[in-house]
């Protein structure tokens, strides 16, 4: 059993990194390379057609069951069996459910992943110790959401991880998620057009560029992503950019947004009738259904 995750400990100070955002579409990409994940979101997402709260959704979630404390983690990971619960259909003429051991896991694999790639690509690797303790307190999640065989320590895992990104390929998820990254719509209604295209396109850009630089790079040639000597050398320009700025920072600041919203989302969940009225939907918020 993992230290619970408090001020201080590696979970803590990682998970809910501000860095950790510029990791959101490589870790959307490596999801939906599993088939299982692929067919889940293709039949039962609508990140397509509202993106924003699909983002903010995952966000709430994320947040809960890392800074809600044991008892709003326990809470969100029966929300989160019972979703997935549902989610079932056929894909390549076989059944499926998103609670399919190997994919489950793999979802909660990939979230473990994007603290540790983030602090190796724009801050300073975790150390030893701190990769210990952090895997064994993200196992303990993993445990809460129903992840029942993972590997025993991170070198472990960092094999299992390879494997799997191994036997992925390209699929037409994967070019679902980036015409989304290229089309999302606005936002909010009342931004006007003239202000929001330029925007996107300038977010499209940046969001395709994090994803080539942050995938690995034999996945990334396998699903067609150019990459140049001068492409890696404006990346190691932004990393080294956003380690001189994001370094000296204190983890309390630096995972501000993250506790905070984790908060809120215990709150609301004491208070599901404001959920319903100001989000809707069975979130972050709302009780687990049966």
């Amino acid at each position: 059993m993992a230290r619970p995750i408090v001020r201080g400990t590696a979970a803590w100070k990682y998970f809910g990194d501000f860095r950790d955002v510029l990791l959101a579409g490589q870790v959307l990409v490596l999801q939906v390379a599993h088939p299982v994940v692929a067919a889940g979101v293709r039949d039962h997402s609508d990140y397509t057609s509202d993106p924003w709260t699909r983002l903010m959704r995952t966000g709430a979630s994320l947040s809960i069951y890392v800074y809600g404390g044991v008892a709003g983690a326990r809470v969100e990971a029966a929300r989160l069996r019972a979703l997935h619960r549902t989610f079932t259909g056929i894909a390549d003429g076989r059944r499926y459910s998103a609670l399919d051991p190997s994919a489950y896991a793999w979802v909660h694999a990939t979230l473990v992943k994007v603290p540790v790639d983030a602090q190796r690509f724009f801050g300073r690797p975790l150390s030893t110790s701190e990769l210990a303790e952090y895997y064994e307190q993200m196992c303990d999640v993993g445990r809460m959401l129903g992840v029942r065989h993972f590997p025993p320590d991170w070198a472990a895992f960092e094999r299992y991880y390879d494997s799997m990104v191994a036997g992925f390929a390209a699929n037409r998820t994967i070019e679902e998620l980036f015409e989304t990254i290229r089309t999302v719509r606005k936002p909010v209604e009342w931004l006007p057009d003239r202000w929001w295209l330029p925007l996107r396109r300038a977010q499209a850009r940046g969001q395709m560029f994090l994803i080539r630089a942050t995938l690995p790079p034999s996945f990334r040639d396998r699903i067609g992503l150019q990459w140049t000597a001068r492409d890696q050398r404006r990346f190691d320009r932004f990393a080294a950019a956003v380690r001189l700025f994001a370094t000296p920072v204190p983890a309390g600041l630096r995972t501000a947004h993250m506790r905070w919203i984790g908060k809120l989302n215990v709150w609301f969940r004491a208070h599901p009738r404001v959920y319903e009225r100001l989000v809707g939907g069975n979130g972050p918020g709302s009780a687990p259904r049966a």
